[in-house]
């Protein structure tokens, strides 16, 4: 159930549709998926990135490796915040000669995709890497363009969007509602994280 000062943006129909138009248009780009990694930014990127790899083998055939990145001490707003969550990063093969799909739920800032690719360097150097955002809702702070996007929203900054994924939350869609403070998302702890 959804707050009713929340306005639905996707439902879990339109979030699958998404999420299908993503997977092709990763195989359309790529010609296939040989040599693709996909790697899920800790909490919502990781089941979308086992999601687009889902409907990925059901149109090739083919099992990509899944990873899991957590970007808690890369992040440029490290200090001063509260002590972070570390969460697992695994990496089921070596990044070397491979294509990098980072996944991610939104796209503000794009401080976050910053700090994942700054994490990944740690982990080898990728032949390319592209980036998958289930939402953009604008704002950036710095040059990080999607190569793949669910849905844009426009949003003004005392907006929150919600992504909620049956995996993490119990419950599928994606909601805008206005936020006066700080834009912030639940994480799936139960604690309210800065949203980027």
């Amino acid at each position: 159930m959804h707050n009713k000062n929340e306005r639905l943006i996707l439902n879990s129909d339109e979030l699958r549709r998404a999420i299908t138009r993503i997977a092709h248009e990763i195989l359309e780009r790529n010609k296939g998926a040989k040599d693709l990694v996909l790697v899920g930014l800790h909490t919502r990127g990781v089941p979308l990135a086992q999601r687009i790899a889902k409907t990925i083998n059901s149109i090739e055939g083919t099992n990509l490796p899944i990873g899991k990145l957590d970007i808690s001490l890369y992040r440029d707003d490290f200090i001063g915040r509260a002590k972070p969550i570390i969460k697992s990063t695994e990496l089921p093969v070596p990044i070397e000669d491979q294509v990098v799909i980072l996944v991610d739920d939104v796209l503000y800032t794009g401080r976050s995709i910053r700090a994942a690719m700054d994490a990944l360097t740690d982990f080898g150097r990728a032949k390319s890497i592209q980036l998958a955002v289930l939402v953009d809702r604008g704002h950036r702070e710095v040059p990080i363009r999607p190569d793949y996007i669910g849905k844009n929203i426009p949003t003004s900054r005392n907006e929150a969007v919600s992504v909620r994924l049956e995996e993490v939350d119990c419950l599928e869609g994606v909601t805008l509602a206005p936020n006066p403070g700080l834009i912030i998302n639940e994480r799936s702890d139960g604690k309210r994280g800065l949203e980027d």
